[in-house]
């Protein structure tokens, strides 16, 4: 497993983060998407992780109230199956409790099952279905808690 560094994400981590979430998701998020998240969502956290001298993944969250919502988790296909995913949602995890947050929750889409496992190992557990969330393929999410961070 490679060394990992995980840190606040800013500003010029966003050319490697884009790669990161092109290649990831169908309908990746813009540039200004995350500039928004970034300058201009005080509710919003966003983590990067570093392993051999790159950006390999970021993960985000916005804290409301008590709760950690997750926004986003993606590495690099070259970096998955690697036990990144755990380290960051780990520290993920740390740092919304320490931000204040007792609970955190996420939606998944249920054709994603490395991630669905993943999330399931860390204690997360299906709750509920959100119908046609996914506005690119008109898939449901499954709606996945973590009590108790």
């Amino acid at each position: 497993m490679p060394a990992l560094n995980i840190r606040a994400m800013q500003l010029p981590d966003l050319e490697a983060v884009l790669a990161v979430e092109q290649s990831s998701f169908l309908t990746p998020w813009s540039r200004e998407a995350f500039v928004a998240e970034i300058e201009d969502n005080d509710l919003a956290c966003y983590l990067v992780a570093e392993a051999e001298g790159q950006v390999v993944g970021y993960a985000g969250m916005w804290i409301i109230l008590d709760e950690a919502h997750v926004t986003n988790v993606a590495l690099l296909p070259a970096f998955r199956g690697r036990g990144l995913g755990t380290r960051l949602m780990d520290t993920l995890r740390q740092v919304a409790k320490a931000l204040g947050a007792a609970r955190m929750t996420l939606e998944v889409r249920p054709s994603n099952h490395e991630a669905r496992r993943l999330y399931g190992k860390l204690g997360f557990a299906e709750r509920g279905v959100r119908p046609g969330y996914y506005t690119d393929t008109k898939e449901d999410a499954i709606i996945m808690w973590l009590d108790g961070l």
